[in-house]
């Protein structure tokens, strides 16, 4: 445990236990471990890690009042950021982690048997295909996402899984503002309207972020999202 961890937790009002220390700590090394046959992160220094991923994964409590969330879906988790930090620091969150490399699950699923956490799956498949089943359709409080696409992409992506009074929120750089605005209409679109972009710098650090914060209003038409590799292509 680093103290810098704690002091830039400390920033985001989050407190952690020995176990959850001892969680991040094995997060950590199984993250190492992994990444020694599978491509998971190109950031393997151990305070980096902890700070790139770890309390950049939880600074999402800038945009959200964790506590009021139940039900969380991660799209294109990677290598579990930000849903398995959210869970170790929130143990009360339901998460579901997609991602479309069944290595990555693979991964995923040992993290979560490792440290024995309950209410969390890793599932593989495509964002496009699970947002048409009736059991992840509009069934979420947030969906979240620090995947690399634009705006507009990632809310067809994430959008449908939200119920009507839920929220999208996606990690983005602090140079955002162009995107935001290109944004707009998929994002009315799909049901949703831009409610804020929260920028701000990871606490102690000269790392500049922002969250997207979309409030979803209404239902996602049936036809959202299109077919696989759609949203990417020709984004609405």
């Amino acid at each position: 445990m680093s103290e810098k961890f704690d002091i830039q937790l400390e920033h985001l009002k989050i407190d952690l236990n020995n176990k959850q220390n001892e969680q991040f700590k094995q997060y950590y090394e199984l993250l190492i471990e992994w990444n020694k046959v599978m491509n998971l992160t190109g950031i393997t220094d151990r305070d980096e890690v902890y700070e790139k991923h770890f309390v950049d994964s939880l600074a999402i409590v800038k945009a959200v009042n964790i506590e009021k969330v139940e039900s969380v879906i991660d799209i294109g988790t990677g290598a579990g950021f930000p849903g398995i930090p959210l869970k170790i620091a929130f143990p009360h969150l339901h998460i579901v982690l997609l991602d479309s490399l069944n290595k990555r699950i693979n991964f995923l699923n040992k993290v979560i048997q490792t440290l024995q956490l309950d209410g969390i799956i890793a599932l593989h498949g495509r964002a496009e295909d699970f947002a048409k089943k009736d059991e992840y359709r509009e069934k979420f409080d947030l969906s979240v996402s620090r995947a690399v696409a634009n705006l507009s992409t990632l809310s067809e992506y994430c959008l449908p899984y939200i119920r009507v009074g839920g929220i999208f929120v996606s990690y983005k750089s602090s140079t955002v503002d162009e995107e935001i605005e290109q944004a707009k209409n998929a994002v009315k679109i799909l049901g949703g309207k831009i409610e804020n972009n929260i920028k701000f710098q990871i606490p102690e650090s000269e790392i500049g972020r922002s969250f997207i914060k979309i409030q979803k209003n209404k239902i996602t038409p049936k036809k959202y999202p299109r077919k696989a590799g759609l949203p990417s292509k020709e984004p609405l």
